[in-house]
């Protein structure tokens, strides 16, 4: 597969978890599925927007760049056919960065809050954090220690995980379109200038 091909499909496999770690971060607003009366109440990792930004804006147009690398023209320059690509692959590799350093955010801010677990309204009547340095993940006894939101602690769990994979699934797809594109800079892509072995390959 050339540098292009090989950019269009990071880039449609991004889309996807780019639209699963928005939904996400946004179910985090509802804990345990229902409208919290105070925003204040909330785990404070929610506001950070981990990932409506990293796993989300910062993500989508890393996508929508390496989705159009494809569909290049390949337009010359200095009579060489292959340079538009070139450029555009060096292109793709700075927002490639871009998107790691967002999936970056993401996976940290995932973890911060799984090693902290949920704020919740606690055994002794107010809203805390009644856990510590991730005790509650070996012991779901710890978890009645959460009065409400009824489920908040599983909610939270579920849907920090579920950004924890998607920033590491994001980052290791973009740090293979960094390779894929510095490949694609220093030799073209194969439909340009038969850098994969002929002219019009795919």
């Amino acid at each position: 597969m050339c540098t292009g091909g090989c950019a269009k499909c990071l880039g449609g496999t991004l889309i996807p978890l780019t639209v699963f770690g928005f939904l996400a971060n946004v179910l985090l607003f509802f804990p345990g599925g229902k409208v919290i009366d105070d925003n204040v109440n909330l785990s404070d990792e929610v506001w950070f927007f981990g990932g409506i930004l990293g796993s989300g804006v910062l993500m989508i147009f890393p996508a929508l760049v390496f989705l159009g690398l494809r569909n290049n023209d390949c337009c010359g320059c200095c009579g060489n056919e292959s340079c538009g690509k070139r450029c555009a692959m060096f292109t793709s590799t700075i927002f490639a960065a871009i998107g790691f350093l967002g999936a970056g955010y993401s996976f940290i801010i995932s973890a911060i809050s799984i090693n902290k677990g949920p704020k919740c309204f606690t055994v002794n009547g107010t809203w805390a954090y009644p856990f510590h340095n991730g005790d509650y993940l070996g012991d779901k006894a710890l978890w009645s220690k959460c009065r409400e939101p009824a489920d908040v602690v599983p909610w939270n769990l579920s849907l920090f995980s579920i950004l924890l994979v998607i920033g590491i699934i994001q980052m290791l797809l973009c740090a293979i379109q960094v390779i894929n594109g510095l490949l694609g800079t220093l030799c073209g892509d194969c439909q340009c200038c038969g850098c994969c072995g002929g002219n019009g390959a795919v």
